[in-house]
């Protein structure tokens, strides 16, 4: 009898454990603290680009979310004069610190197969304390047990209420592109 009562608590150890370490495995929440985000403006005379290694972002494959921001006074053009311009007088970040995107996959990633995989999500882009609902096809490629994100969009400034500089040496597009790249860590619990 003692023997049989081993047994069972054996199989029932046994089976918390896979159970526990199955659901463990499924957690499919990625995350990142240093990737890369680039704006890009092209305008007649001037073309030019900022950019931050600071993008810290989630994706959670489970509950399909979407969350990546970036602390706009992190982002670098390569001159200091027209950083603090860009700073202090159009994105004003003493007052919006931060730009972000939160949304949802339309598409469904599979963290299993190998290669890139085209995904498109549903959101809202936050920046100047403007949100607008954007939709956002980039690609997401497993790399070992990291996911690398890759995807581009146009930001329009009058959409975010940012002014242009009107001085002509200063000239800025008023379609911004941007880029980031990311490569995501599983999230450990």
């Amino acid at each position: 009898m003692l023997q049989l009562q081993n047994k069972i608590l054996t199989l029932i150890s046994f089976l918390v454990l896979f159970f526990v370490f199955t659901a463990d495995l499924e957690a499919q929440s990625y995350i990142t603290e240093e990737g890369y985000v680039e704006f890009k403006s092209s305008a007649p005379l001037l073309t030019f680009k900022g950019t931050s290694n600071h993008l810290t972002g989630l994706i959670d494959l489970d509950q399909n979310l979407v969350d990546f921001y970036i602390d706009l006074n992190t982002l670098d053009t390569g001159i200091n004069l027209r950083n603090r311009h860009m700073r202090n007088s159009y994105l004003e970040t003493d007052k919006f610190p931060f730009a972000e995107f939160t949304g949802s996959m339309n598409s469904i990633f599979d963290p299993e197969s190998d290669g890139k995989q085209e995904v498109t999500v549903v959101g809202e882009f936050t920046i100047h304390g403007v949100t607008r609902e954007m939709e956002i096809t980039g690609t997401l490629e497993r790399v070992s047990d990291e996911i690398e994100l890759i995807a581009t969009w146009t930001v329009l400034l009058e959409d975010h209420n940012i002014d242009r500089p009107s001085v002509i040496f200063y000239e800025l597009a008023e379609e911004q592109e941007v880029t980031i790249k990311a490569l995501l860590k599983l999230q450990n619990d």
